[in-house]
C-alpha cells in the first residue's frame, strides 16, 4: 500500500484498453493501469488517476504531484527528482537510484532488480518504483 498512490502515474499515456499490469520480483501484481488512467491495488480498488496534463490524484481527487516532462514534483511543486531518456532515475541531489530498462525490469542502484513493468511507460513505471508521492 505504501507505493500504491505512486503508481497513479503510470497511467499517463497508457492509450490501449487492455490494463498494464506492474509486478514485484515474485511476479505478484501490485496494481493495474487502464487506458481511462484508472490505478487499481491488487484486490482491483482505485487508488489513484493520471491526468493528460501529468497531474496525479488520489482516489478521492486530492493533488498528489506531478510529472512534468523528465522531472517528477510532489504536491508542493518541489522537485523530487528526474527521469532520464534511457530510463536512469536520479533523486532532486542527482543521486542514483535505478533505473527502467525496454525489456521492463526495474533495478535499484545496486543493480538489483526490484520489479516489472512491461509495456508500461517508462517514466510512469519510474515513478512507481521509486517516488513516494503520498
Amino acid at each position: 500500500m505504501k507505493k500504491l498512490i505512486i503508481m497513479i502515474v503510470l497511467i499517463l499515456g497508457v492509450g490501449n484498453a487492455q490494463a498494464q499490469t506492474i509486478r514485484n520480483t515474485n511476479n505478484s501484481v501490485l496494481a493495474t493501469i487502464d487506458s481511462n488512467g484508472d490505478v487499481r491495488n491488487s484486490n482491483n480498488s482505485l487508488v489513484a488517476k493520471i491526468n493528460s496534463n501529468g497531474e496525479i490524484r488520489d482516489s478521492n481527487n486530492h493533488y498528489l504531484g506531478k510529472i512534468d516532462g523528465r522531472t517528477v514534483r510532489n504536491s508542493n511543486n518541489s522537485t523530487l527528482g528526474y527521469i532520464e531518456s534511457d530510463g536512469t532515475v536520479r533523486n532532486s541531489s542527482n543521486s542514483l537510484l535505478g533505473r527502467v530498462y525496454d525489456d521492463g525490469s526495474v533495478r535499484d542502484s545496486n543493480n538489483h532488480c526490484i520489479g516489472y513493468a512491461k509495456g508500461v511507460p517508462m517514466k510512469y513505471a519510474a515513478i512507481f518504483f521509486f517516488f513516494n508521492l503520498k
